[in-house]
Parts: C-alpha cells; sequence; structure tokens
C-alpha cells in the first residue's frame, strides 16, 4: 500500500521535471542561439567604419558616407546618391582591410627558411651514451 502512494506521488513531481526540463531545452536551443547572434550584431555595429561596404535589410548596397552617432543613422552613398537609414537597417557590414606592402610579403618566406635550417636533423647531436 505504502508503495502505491509514494509511486503516486512521484507522478506529480515527474511533470515538474519535464516541465522544466523542456524550459532548459528551450533556453538552450532558442533563446541562447538569438542572444549570440544579437551580440554578434551589435558588435558589428559599433565597428562600423566611414568607407565600409555594407547591405541593409532591403538587400540595397552602399558604402557609408558618415554615421550620426546622436540620431543613430547612417548615410549611405549609392552610386552617387545618398540615403539615410537608421543604423538598425544595416544588415551586413564588409569591412575595408588596409593593403599590406609587398616588402613584408617577401621577408617571410626568408624567415621560415632560417626556421628550418635551426630545425635541421641532420645536424649532429651530442650523444650522453657514448661517453666512457
Amino acid at each position: 500500500m505504502l508503495l502505491l502512494a509514494a509511486n503516486a506521488g512521484f507522478g506529480g513531481y515527474g511533470s515538474i521535471i519535464f516541465i522544466i526540463l523542456i524550459f532548459g531545452l528551450m533556453y538552450f536551443m532558442m533563446i541562447r542561439p538569438q542572444k549570440k547572434q544579437q551580440q554578434k550584431h551589435q558588435e558589428m555595429m559599433n565597428k562600423l567604419q566611414v568607407g565600409d561596404k555594407v547591405v541593409t535589410i532591403g538587400r540595397l548596397h552602399g558604402v557609408v558616407d558618415s554615421i550620426d552617432e546622436d540620431a543613430r543613422t547612417v548615410t549611405l552613398d549609392c552610386d552617387g546618391i545618398y540615403l539615410v537609414f537608421d543604423r538598425t537597417a544595416i544588415m551586413r557590414v564588409d569591412h575595408v582591410e588596409a593593403v599590406q606592402p609587398a616588402a613584408s610579403t617577401n621577408d617571410a618566406p626568408t624567415d621560415s627558411a632560417d626556421q628550418k635550417a635551426d630545425d635541421d636533423p641532420e645536424t649532429p647531436e651530442k650523444d650522453d651514451s657514448t661517453k666512457e
């Protein structure tokens, strides 16, 4: 008799545990990825600079001409037509990277060649076992 009463009481706790498990699963499957995506988008907006190529949520491509932090707007140059958008309308940013000088690319192979010479396995090494 006692065993049947214990099993009936566990059924109530089982459903509460199941509900908690469902909420935990929803958090890790829906809420957490959305927060990560929002943080990534906010970081992208913080790095926005004049001269960056951007795409708006309406799929309009342009180059950032000016940024107004107070009004939270950005002015885009779209082939000579200047349009003002809210910063939230920017979907994607393609940052313009500086071109590296050609001289620095020529230095890299010589450094790796020097490193290979230092790591050459054919160089004789002292063996402590031959000392007698």
